[in-house]
């Protein structure tokens, strides 16, 4: 949805998802001068250089990158969510994030310009129960964002942004199917894209949220 507002309004974009169906879905909305998308697990750090270089290497260097790739735990208490599963959402969580940026951020300090969105959540500001290991990963954005923006030159950014409650597959995984009231994508990036659009380098190791 994100992708389709930020093509509407003009911009070109180099975008990646974990299902095949679905990247093929995204290929189906320009032509190739104006999306490059691909298959790309961010947990595998290969994966995502090759897939950032391939875009560059095509005339894609973003000026803004937003890393929203997540994962959510099957709610449960802490001791009854298993390793693998923490360790999964720890990965593409947080992991995903250090392996954007490994791609993206030092050619932004060689254009001194660039804005890294690091998507966060309210529950990396709270805490609910049964979501331990989405609330320890959430939080670890939020610290991630802040420690990067410290170690970034003048005229690049990097932030948290909580999205707000969307009405995603994540949300009913752990909410249930009955859910239905919040927004959808669609009417979601209506107003996101604008949004992530009129951050700036002034906005650098900030924590802000999507506004209603």
């Amino acid at each position: 949805a994100l992708v389709e507002r930020l093509l509407e309004l003009g911009h070109r974009v180099l975008a990646c998802g974990r299902s095949s169906e679905n990247v093929a879905r995204l290929g189906d909305l320009a032509p190739v001068d104006r999306l490059f998308a691909r298959q790309v697990d961010v947990t595998r750090e290969a994966d995502v250089l090759a897939w950032a270089e391939e875009g560059r290497a095509r005339g894609f260097d973003p000026d803004l990158v937003i890393a929203n790739a997540g994962r959510i735990n099957d709610p449960a208490p802490l001791w009854e969510v298993a390793a693998e599963e923490f360790v999964g959402v720890m990965a593409v969580n947080v992991s995903g994030i250090a392996n954007v940026v490994r791609a993206f951020v030092p050619a932004m300090i060689r254009a001194e310009r660039g804005i890294f969105v690091c998507v966060s959540s309210g529950w990396g500001r709270f805490t609910s129960p049964d979501v331990g290991p989405y609330c320890a990963s959430k939080f670890a954005v939020e610290g991630l964002a802040s420690a990067l923006s410290q170690d970034l030159p003048s005229g690049i950014a990097a932030l948290a942004v909580g999205p707000g409650v969307v009405e995603t597959d994540m949300l009913r995984q752990v909410r249930g199917t009955g859910v239905g009231s919040n927004e959808s994508p669609e009417e979601w990036s209506v107003r996101a894209a604008p949004f992530f659009l009129g951050l700036s380098a002034s906005d650098n190791g900030a924590s802000l949220s999507v506004p209603d």
